[in-house]
């Protein structure tokens, strides 16, 4: 759980006031000592600290700071005003005086401290007593570090369990994502509760207008249906069903934009044919026991990322009707080789020498990281392949992991440098106008652009020869919203991490 600003600020008071008491102890135990010597002497006159407020008290510290009190002054103000009644010693003699941040009410609350013939054994008692509470406070202390660093070596512990997992070997468990809990899935939901990422997505204009388009142009299979939109965001495919005729339509999202999405609703004046409910779809009920249609934005970087689909498949498995239609209903994953030497050069070679120096290393984490961008079409150079169709009506999550064996047909003679990977959306089943949008690279741009996985050397290849490859493709175990895909390329195996 996060700590709030207020609780942050409390837990450095303590600490601090942890750190800072000790001192200011030593300070009273040295400048006591010296009182008290001083204070043998003295039977004329009593002061008590808890007879001051909290000015008169600032005062008199201020006032034995600049003039070095002693037993003989204090003698001579038995009669008369005291001594520190002037103004000029509310300025302090020292800069962060620790006298001066002792609480005068708490430390009377300890003892009444009078200057009297028994002044010497009550200021032996305060000190005793401060000593004692100084103890506490440095035993406090050192089992505060022991806890620390019980919880560094716990947390040593769990990182190296973590990373000792094989995440090489076999798909991860089934229905991952659903079994998510809603505090390990709360990075992912809180990153759709920003406005910017919902613009970007409506503001791609290839996405939503094809989304559009495909309920406009087939009215007659939302007319009088319910409908389901998984992870609805701001509302809009909920709105263009409904306005192509949906007779209710259920908005369901986790992330915190589904209040300005009731709102939106709300002034469209569509509250009376759309429901919108917070949660997650694998946690929540719906109003209705079954729906005839689900639609969803769900498609990630290279398709599959965020595995957003996990959950669209769960909502089929558990309220589409028999005869129900989920949209889109059909998905391609394509892959075709890239010649880009100079790109290579400024991402790959580049760390051959970085100012006359060599960091050659730094290649072994740079090339696991796929490259989200958009790629020119000129410096594509193979024909594309599909590895994988997706029928969004029968597919399992596990056939969402997968090994497949392709071919790329290569059509200039160059050096193969990367493998780019994009995705085909369909909305097809029962529409009467088909509707589809590719996020090819000689494709209009969209928000997913192209995924690109660059080789650790590049590839010679000529017009026409055949580039064999394998890849597989499953859910990071450690993060089962990101994907680590494998490639082998002419004999050269590769992993990347998309997360």
């Amino acid at each position: 759980m996060r700590k709030t600003r207020t609780q942050e600020t409390t837990t450095s008071w303590q600490r601090t006031q942890v750190m800072m008491y000790p001192r200011c102890l030593t300070v009273m135990r040295n400048n006591g000592s010296r009182w008290r010597r001083d204070l043998n002497t003295s039977q004329s006159r009593v002061y008590s600290v808890t007879g001051l407020d909290d000015y008169g008290y600032i005062k008199m510290i201020n006032y034995i700071r600049n003039t070095k009190f002693s037993a003989e002054s204090l003698l001579l103000t038995s009669n008369g005003p005291l001594p520190w009644d002037s103004d000029e010693y509310l300025k302090p003699a020292l800069a962060d005086d620790p006298l001066l941040q002792i609480d005068v009410e708490e430390l009377s609350e300890v003892t009444a401290v009078t200057l009297s013939p028994a002044a010497d054994d009550q200021v032996s008692l305060l000190l005793q007593r401060a000593t004692q509470a100084e103890d506490r406070a440095q035993r406090a202390e050192e089992a505060l570090a022991r806890a620390m660093d019980d919880l560094h070596k716990l947390k040593l512990l769990a990182q190296g369990l973590v990373l000792n997992t094989d995440t090489s070997r076999g798909p991860s468990r089934s229905g991952a994502i659903a079994e998510l809990r809603e505090d390990e899935d709360e990075a992912y939901f809180s990153s759709y509760g920003h406005y910017s990422i919902h613009e970007e997505m409506l503001k791609d204009k290839v996405r939503t207008e094809s989304y559009r388009d495909f309920m406009y142009r087939n009215m007659d299979i939302f007319k009088g249906k319910v409908v389901l939109d998984v992870g609805c965001g701001t509302g809009i495919l909920s709105m263009f069903a409904a306005k192509a005729g949906a007779r209710k339509v259920i908005a369901v999202d986790q992330s915190e934009i589904i209040y300005q999405a009731m709102d939106i609703v709300r002034s469209n004046k569509l509250e009376d044919t759309i429901t919108l409910i917070k949660g997650r779809i694998e946690e929540i009920g719906l109003p209705v026991e079954k729906v005839d249609i689900i639609i969803s934005e769900w498609m990630g970087y290279f398709l599959l990322f965020e595995s957003m689909l996990d959950s669209v498949l769960y909502a089929r498995d558990r309220y589409l009707a028999e005869d129900g239609l989920v949209y889109p209903d059909r998905c391609n994953i394509s892959l075709a080789a890239v010649g880009d030497t100079q790109k290579h050069s400024d991402r790959i070679a580049f760390w051959d020498a970085v100012y006359d120096f060599k960091m050659t290393c730094m290649k072994k984490a740079v090339i696991p990281e796929p490259v989200v961008e958009m790629l020119k079409p000129e410096t594509v150079i193979s024909e594309p392949v599909v590895i994988r169709t997706i029928d969004c009506g029968s597919v399992t999550v596990s056939e969402l992991e997968f090994t497949e064996d392709f071919s790329l047909k290569i059509t200039a003679s160059t050096f193969c440098t990367a493998i780019v990977g994009y995705f085909d959306i369909f909305f097809d089943k029962s529409c009467g106008n088909k509707v589809m949008f590719s996020t090819a690279p000689d494709c209009t741009k969209t928000h997913w652009k192209q995924t690109v996985f660059l080789l650790e050397s590049p590839i010679p290849v000529k017009t026409g020869e055949e580039l064999p490859g394998q890849i597989t493709v499953h859910k990071n175990r450690k993060d089962p919203r990101a994907l680590l895909i494998t490639l082998d390329i002419a004999g050269r195996k590769q992993t990347y991490s998309l997360q």
